[in-house]
């Protein structure tokens, strides 16, 4: 398989984009990352402006969450002093005073929001939010000239739906006679957001900001399709899926911080499908790999209910491979164009190619997670192994063991399905009340029984009789069956090795190149050490 393009991009092509449309500023030609700035008084508006000024140099300033006017006028005083000062240097502000009937939290008249905007523009920002509903009541005259020197982007909002006639939207926003236009729409499939993005395409005075929960992927997919902004919250979240600053940064990967906001049509784009998904390192591990490789792709997090509304949008998307989770292991196994022969007798699919055409080429890694994880441990010739549950990652981990040698037994919630997984791989479906009296060399947890945050376990102390527990569940990294089996005196196996093997196996599939499998543990790690330290505090 032959080795991808270096991750590149062309600065001069992208500062000659924001000087033509000033949309962004600083050195760099601009910053499509907009943190999204909204406190209750001057004070915390001004701190998290600051805060939010040293991970990107566009932010949008939301004057209508200021409390009072007193509280308004006194921030726009200091944001003029942070101006004349130079604190706020190369920086792009867009002011938004966005009233009740428009999405926001302003209660003033039509006048008065009138002027917080005029007030903002002579504080400094360069540009004013003025939602449709508000237009109407401003003459595009008198607004530029109320304005001057700041330009106005007209906008949309929409929390209900995405309109089915978007062009009508289009030109409704362009006969209001602004400098741009943004979209924000609810999205509730993936099909309403490729259509939401079709409208950045080939214009660089459109933002395009899909909302709801396909959140970050579709945000960062509005990027590459062309649109000036996306929107990141400093603190508050200010619109359904609206992401952090702090997690739009993580998917440029280590050392390639502001990777996402250079995203062309010729990045190639990865992800990971499920649901539940926002527990998922995987965006975290694969982009961590992408950066450290210098390849232009990124990889992306999707909520799939339906897995024939993702399908459906595979090729819109320009999506060249993706992962599987639960629920969809089983069923993706009917959807694809080939399949590789030991995941079709596993009967379970996690790894897609994406080839020309659009076809589809399906694989299980996880079958190599579970090899990988336990074979550092365990001598799996004529082993005695328990597996808990009978979904994809059971059937890949009962084939990886019988075909290693080992005694198989499989537990699981329904019978009817452990006996089926059994029968297909040559193992023994045994009954809940059995266990106890077992004896096994490792127990292994192929359910999400465990996962943050609804923990659990599905055995209880007493039933863990054997050398070895490991868990798939990899977030928390000891959940509580993992912690029952260490008081017990039981060694145990995280699920982050599983994870870590599985993903390296992934991405050198769909790039050919070796994966830098030691940084990827150390990313997940670090996040997970992270994640537990911040839980501990509270």
């Amino acid at each position: 398989m032959e080795s991808r393009a270096l991750y590149t991009f062309d600065t001069r092509m992208v500062r000659k984009y924001f000087a033509e449309k000033g949309l962004g500023g600083g050195v760099a030609g601009g910053d499509r990352i907009c943190g999204v700035v909204a406190a209750g008084t001057a004070v915390e508006m001004v701190r998290l402006l600051r805060r939010t000024l040293r991970r990107t140099r566009t932010a949008e300033l939301r004057l209508d969450y200021l409390r009072s006017a007193k509280e308004r006028a006194a921030f726009l005083a200091k944001l003029a002093e942070m101006r004349a000062g130079g604190g706020a240097r190369g920086a792009t502000l867009i002011a938004t005073c966005r009233s009740r009937r428009g999405g926001g939290q302003f209660r003033g008249s039509a006048a008065e929001q009138q002027e917080v905007l005029a007030a903002a523009a002579r504080a400094g920002c360069q540009w004013c939010d003025l939602e449709i509903e508000a237009a109407r009541d401003w003459p595009a005259a008198q607004r530029r000239r109320e304005l001057r020197p700041a330009r106005v982007m007209i906008s949309f909002h929409d929390f209900r739906r995405t309109p089915r006639d978007l062009g009508a939207v289009v030109r409704r926003l362009e006969r209001a006679g602004g400098d741009a236009i943004k979209i924000a729409t609810e999205c509730r499939s993936i099909q309403d957001a490729v259509r939401l993005l079709r409208l950045a395409r080939g214009r660089r005075d459109r933002v395009i900001v899909p909302m709801g929960e396909l959140g970050e992927a579709a945000r960062v997919l509005a990027l590459r399709e062309g649109s000036a902004l996306a929107y990141a919250a400093a603190e508050t979240a200010t619109a359904p899926g609206q992401t952090s600053l702090a997690e739009f940064a993580r998917l440029g990967g280590p050392g390639r911080a502001s990777g996402v906001r250079w995203l062309t049509r010729k990045t190639r784009v990865y992800a990971v499908i499920g649901d539940p998904i926002e527990h998922s390192l995987s965006p975290l591990m694969q982009n961590t790999a992408f950066a450290l490789r210098r390849q232009n792709a990124i990889y992306l997090a999707f909520r799939v209910r339906k897995l024939r509304d993702f399908l459906d949008s595979v090729a819109a998307l320009g999506i060249s491979g993706f992962s599987v989770t639960l629920p969809h292991k089983e069923e993706m196994l009917r959807h694809l164009d080939d399949c590789d022969p030991l995941a079709r007798e596993i009967g379970a699919v996690n790894t897609v190619v994406v080839r020309s055409g659009g076809r589809m080429y399906g694989y299980n890694t996880d079958y190599v997670g579970v090899l990988r994880a336990l074979e550092r441990r365990v001598h799996l010739v004529s082993s005695r192994v328990l597996l808990l549950g009978a979904g994809g990652a059971a059937r890949a981990a009962a084939f990886a063991l019988t075909r290693g040698g080992a005694e198989v037994l499989i537990w699981a919630r329904r019978p009817e399905r452990a006996r089926s997984l059994a029968r297909a791989a040559g193992a023994e479906a045994i009954a809940r009340g059995a266990i106890a009296r077992e004896h096994f060399d490792a127990i292994v947890n192929c359910t999400p029984v465990g996962l943050y945050p609804r923990g659990g376990s599905p055995l209880r102390p007493a039933e863990l009789n054997c050398r070895i527990v490991m868990d798939m569940v990899y977030r928390p990294r000891e959940t509580e069956l993992l912690r029952a089996a260490r008081r017990r005196g039981i060694e145990t196996i995280s699920g982050v090795d599983m994870f870590v093997a599985q993903g390296v196996a992934q991405w050198e599939i769909w790039t050919g190149l070796g994966a830098p499998e030691a940084e990827m543990r150390r990313a997940v790690n670090e996040a997970l050490g992270k994640e537990e330290g911040e839980r501990a505090r509270r």
